[in-house]
C-alpha cells in the first residue's frame, strides 16, 4: 500500500464534556483501563473482577436482586437486553416525554410487533397492542397520567425512564410502581441517566421487575463498557417461561457469565460472550470510585452543584426548565432566540461540549458530570457567557461568577 494512502494517526483532543453524557471519565478508570494486563476473557482475575463488580453494582443501585449484572457495550445494549422479554403481541404502555423514552418507545415497539405490523413500516412499527403515551416536552411523566393509561389498558408491560435527558426532567418513579402493583403490571425503567446520581434503592420500587442503565454517566466509565441492568425473580421466571427473541442480550444467558446460574450466585461462569479485560478493569475502577464517593453524599453533590449552575444560568438571562441534578435544559434570552444550535456549535468548536436537545422545541443542555467544584463549574459558565456574548447577547458574565462565589461563600459558611 502506498504511504499516501494511509490515514495519520487519529488524535482526539481533550474537551470538557459538559452534556448529558457521557461525561469526562475519571483518570482512575482510564489508568486502570491501560494499566490492564494482556488477558483472555476466563482469566481468573478478570473472572473475579466481575464476581466483584456485580457486588458492587448491586450495592450501588441498592439491590438484593441476583440479576444484577453489567452487558457488555453502550446503554442502548443494556436497554435492549431490558426489552428482550417483550415478546410479539404483548401488550405495554409506554411513557414518552422526551427523546430518550421516545427511542425506547420505538425499541417497544419494534419488540412488541407482529411480523404484520413489521412488513407495514419495519422501522417504525405500529402494533395496535402498544399504547404510547405522549406527555409534552418540557414536562414530567406524573401519577395522574400513569395511573390513569395503566387502569385503562391493564397490559402485561409498562414502560418508563427515571430521568429523561432528552428534556431534563425526572419523572415520577413512586407513582409508577404503585401503578403497575395495583394494576398487575409488570414495570421497565430506563435508568440511564439516574444511576449513580440519584440516590434511592431499586428494591424500594416493587412494581418495577426490571431496570437498565448505562456506563457513561453516573457510574463515570468509558462508554463501551458495561451497561448495568438488574432483574427481579419475576422478570426472570417470565424470561424462563416464554423466552426471547435473542442470544447476544438475553437476560439470563449474559448473566451466566457474571457467575449467576439459575438463581445462585456460583463460583465461575460460563461463557457467553468475549469479554475485555480492560473493560472489566475500568468498571470495576469506576464502581469502587462510586462505592468511595458514597450514593448519597454523591447526589447531594450533584443537587450543590446543579443548583450553582442553574442560578449562575439565569443570571445570564436564560430560563431553566429542567429539574435534574446532573443537567440543567434552557431556553436562551430572546436575542439569541433560535440560534440555539449556532451557540452549541460555537462552544464545541472551541472543546467545550454542550448539547442542543434532540427533538422540537430546541433548546440548549449543559451537563456537570463528573464536574463537582466550584472551578469546575465556574469554568463551564465562564465559557458559556463567553460565547453568549460573542453573538451579541450582551449578557452579565461577571454578575454571573460573582453570583457563583456568592453562593458557594454561603454554602460554606452554613456548613
Amino acid at each position: 500500500m502506498n504511504d499516501a494512502d494511509i490515514f495519520p494517526q487519529l488524535q482526539i483532543p481533550e474537551t470538557l464534556a459538559a452534556g448529558p453524557g457521557p461525561g469526562n471519565t475519571d483518570a482512575r478508570v482510564l489508568a486502570s483501563f491501560a494499566n490492564a494486563g494482556l488477558a483472555d476473557h476466563m482469566q481468573a482475575d478478570v473472572l473475579r473482577g466481575m464476581v466483584e463488580c456485580k457486588h458492587m453494582l448491586r450495592k450501588i443501585w441498592g439491590t438484593a436482586n441476583t440479576y444484577t449484572y453489567g452487558v457488555g457495550g453502550t446503554g442502548f445494549s443494556g436497554l435492549d437486553c431490558l426489552f428482550n422479554a417483550i415478546l410479539p403481541g404483548d401488550e405495554v404502555v409506554a411513557f414518552v416525554n422526551g427523546t430518550f423514552s421516545g427511542i425506547d418507545a420505538l425499541t417497544v415497539r419494534m419488540k412488541a410487533a407482529s411480523r404484520e405490523d413489521l412488513k407495514a413500516n419495519s422501522l417504525d412499527p405500529k402494533p395496535a397492542n402498544v399504547t404510547v403515551v405522549n406527555v409534552p416536552h418540557g414536562q414530567s411523566v406524573g401519577a395522574e397520567v400513569i395511573e390513569k393509561a395503566l387502569a385503562e389498558k391493564k397490559p402485561k408491560w409498562a414502560m418508563m425512564a427515571h430521568w429523561e435527558t432528552g428534556s431534563g426532567r425526572v419523572n415520577d418513579l413512586r407513582a409508577f410502581s404503585d401503578a403497575c402493583e395495583r394494576h398487575g403490571v409488570l414495570g421497565l425503567v430506563d435508568a440511564v441517566s439516574s444511576l449513580g446520581i440519584a440516590d434511592f434503592n431499586i428494591d424500594d420500587f416493587p412494581g418495577v421487575v426490571g431496570w437498565a442503565s448505562c456506563p457513561q454517566k453516573g457510574v463515570l466509565c468509558l462508554p463501551l463498557t458495561y451497561a448495568p441492568v438488574s432483574f427481579t425473580d419475576r422478570y426472570i421466571a417470565e424470561v424462563r417461561e416464554n423466552g426471547c427473541h435473542s442470544y447476544v442480550h438475553h437476560p439470563i444467558l449474559e448473566a451466566r457469565h457474571w457467575g449467576i446460574v439459575d438463581g445462585q450466585d456460583v463460583a465461575v461462569g460460563t461463557y457467553h460472550r468475549t469479554h475485555s479485560g480492560y473493560a472489566v478493569a475500568a468498571f470495576h475502577e469506576a464502581l469502587r470510585i462510586n462505592l468511595q464517593h458514597g450514593r448519597a453524599q454523591k447526589a447531594r453533590d450533584y443537587a450543590h452543584h446543579e443548583r450553582a449552575l442553574r442560578e449562575a444560568v439565569a443570571a445570564l438571562g436564560c430560563d431553566v426548565t429542567s429539574n435534574m441534578t446532573s443537567l440543567v435544559v434552557l431556553n436562551l434570552p430572546p436575542a439569541l432566540a433560535g440560534r440555539e444550535k449556532e451557540l452549541v456549535q460555537a462552544c464545541r468548536a472551541k472543546g467545550f461540549g454542550i448539547w442542543p436537545t434532540l427533538s422540537e422545541p430546541v433548546q440548549v443542555r449543559i451537563g456537570i458530570l463528573n464536574q463537582l467544584s466550584e472551578a469546575a463549574i465556574t469554568d463551564i459558565v465562564a465559557r458559556f457567557a463567553d460565547e453568549m456574548n460573542a453573538m451579541g447577547a450582551g449578557a452579565d458574565k461577571a454578575g454571573a461568577i460573582e453570583g457563583l462565589q456568592r453562593y458557594y461563600q454561603n454554602m460554606m459558611a452554613a456548613e
